[in-house]
């Protein structure tokens, strides 16, 4: 008999609790720029912002932001596909990319960000970069940025 929960399913025979689950996406942060700025250069409307450094003074900065990311997926997390997603979005605008860098001294990056079932059968996803990433990462000059936590049991 299966035990009734709306966050659980079966897998061959073998009750998973929890499922990972991960996005992928592409961040440009800094001091003293507005994010509203980048997105009308790039003409990509971002996911999120902050424009907490927009505004702020010499003697205190603070970092804004500009992302573009993946939904949250859950279940099967291929980080390949994700990155692939927001690589093909970019690639467009790659040229616009690395003058927003220099105009307001961004610092580019890639990120993934999972959250790992610790129930021993949900397999774990590879974390890895595909050569088409990889050689746009390297032409703007980004880095890549991992971020994970395990599940708790519910």
């Amino acid at each position: 008999m299966v035990a009734s929960c709306n966050r659980c399913y079966q897998v061959e025979e073998e009750i998973i609790l929890t499922s990972n689950k991960g996005r992928a996406y592409f961040g440009l942060s800094g001091y003293h720029f507005n994010p509203d700025d980048i997105t009308h250069i790039l003409g990509i409307q971002p996911t999120t912002v902050n424009a907490a450094g927009a505004s702020s003074g010499i003697d205190k900065p603070v970092i804004s932001t500009w992302e573009l990311s993946t939904d949250l997926v859950t279940g099967n997390v291929d980080i390949y596909d994700l990155t692939d997603i927001i690589i093909k979005q970019l690639e467009p605008v790659k040229e616009k990319i690395l003058q927003v860098k220099e105009s307001h001294n961004l610092s580019p990056r890639v990120g993934v960000v999972l959250d790992l079932s610790v129930d021993k059968g949900e397999i774990s996803p590879d974390v890895g970069f595909g050569a088409r990433t990889i050689r746009f990462l390297a032409d703007i000059g980004a880095f890549i940025n991992v971020d994970y936590q395990l599940s708790e049991r519910i």
